[in-house]
């Protein structure tokens, strides 16, 4: 048991500056805060994606993926709460809860997904002798998809108003209890493939597993709730600090730090040749930034104080809709269940590209490229904008025997 908790407790001594720092009320210096805090978060974040792995050995099915991926994201989830509940009081934190959140969306699609892909396809080449031109996903990764389409095309609501409005956000959450609920009742139970530290627990025994299991997700939780406020406002004190825009220092640092876990454990699955999974775990995490997230941003702000609808200004604006026209083309490539190296390569020098254009009339023509492009993808693949939109609501028994006939060959 010690080896197998080795890299949980040297995780979470990393993180004890953070903790003892927050429990005594001491400020350092908010550069060295953002140092520390982060070390916190990034700590707890693989503890808390190591303990949700070894879980899938006591939930099966597609439950497990979906609550996997909701609880990789709990990091990033805690700081982006804290700044929309604190924009509830302080009117000024709403861009840096809108930042968070495209910030979070744009990275885990345009550096995540491409990645995964590239690295897959990469693999597949080495190991095939051949070069590999397209991952391609089983026909139960349709459903996931189909959440996400339906998302993605609702969450153009927020840059035509202007605002994330109440109602829309219970919607938002109540479309996410429905793909909990879909996916309990999937009915898939394939074997847990775990890697690294979470095989290690989830080989322990039975009982012993489970309240390992159980310590690890309570203390990771403790501690990123004891150090996500202040991150998240070290981040807006250090960007001042340092002459950096607070804004996108929001943006792009506490995603980072918060999803590093989520693409190590991605990228680790790719380069053992389970690409179809990898893939499968962001689509699923992208499902749950798009509608648990978006949704729980309205509420938050109330509970600060805040009115019924969380409202964005002219650049907030810009940077949802350039993130949702990102997301259209991420979904319009693959509604084949295709991902062509090409899209691959496209999507992730376009999220390169968004840094050296930063001004309004940039994000405006990069919006236009990406939805340009999605409307060419969505022609090639129009035969599966219909079945891709209607597979969360079709029957379990008819998707599985319709599955069961292709891996059939039927």
């Amino acid at each position: 048991m010690p080896r197998a908790l080795r890299p949980v407790l040297f995780c979470l001594a990393v993180a004890i500056p953070a903790v003892a720092l927050r429990l005594t009320g001491t400020h350092p210096a908010a550069p060295l805060a953002i140092v520390i805090f982060g070390l916190g978060v990034v700590a707890a974040s693989f503890v808390l994606a190591w303990a949700a792995e070894a879980a899938e050995m006591d939930i099966s099915g597609g439950l497990a993926i979906a609550l996997l991926a909701v609880i990789a994201v709990l990091p990033e989830y805690a700081v982006d709460l804290y700044f929309a509940h604190t924009a509830g009081s302080q009117p000024e934190y709403v861009q840096y809860a809108a930042a968070n959140m495209t910030g979070s969306n744009r990275l885990l699609l345009g550096l995540g997904w491409s990645s995964v892909v590239l690295l897959s396809l990469f693999v597949a080449s080495r190991r095939s002798g051949r070069t590999v031109r397209a991952l391609v996903l089983d026909s139960g990764y349709r459903r996931e998809l189909g959440f996400l389409a339906i998302a993605s095309v609702v969450a153009f609501i927020i840059p035509v108003t202007g605002e994330i409005h109440l109602v829309l956000g219970i919607a938002l959450l109540a479309f996410f209890a429905y793909y909990l609920w879909r996916a309990a009742v999937s009915g898939h139970d394939d074997e847990p493939d775990l890697i690294g530290p979470a095989a290690r627990i989830g080989a322990l025994p039975t009982t012993t597993r489970r309240i390992t299991v159980t310590t690890m997700f309570l203390v990771a939780a403790g501690i990123i709730l004891l150090s996500a406020e202040p991150f998240a406002d070290s981040l807006v004190e250090g960007g001042q600090a340092l002459g950096i825009d607070q804004f996108l220092l929001v943006q792009w640092l506490a995603p980072l730090a918060s999803e590093a876990p989520e693409f190590i454990v991605a990228l680790l699955f790719a380069w053992r040749g389970k690409g179809a999974a990898a893939l499968g775990l962001l689509i699923s995490a992208k499902v749950n930034q798009w509608t648990l997230l978006i949704g729980s941003l309205p509420i938050a702000y109330g509970l600060g104080g805040g009115p019924a609808a969380l409202h964005l200004d002219g650049r907030q604006i810009e940077e949802f809709l350039l993130t949702a026209t990102q997301t259209l083309l991420g979904i319009a490539v693959l509604l084949a269940l295709r991902f062509p190296r090409w899209a691959a390569w496209t999507l992730l020098g376009l999220f390169a590209v968004q840094f050296a254009v930063p001004g309004q009339t940039g994000r405006y023509v990069l919006c236009g490229i990406y939805a340009a492009l999605a409307v060419a993808a969505f022609v090639h693949n129009r035969r599966e904008i219909l079945p891709t939109f209607a597979e969360p609501f079709r029957r379990t028994k008819d998707a599985d025997e319709e599955r069961a006939s292709e891996l059939a060959g039927v």
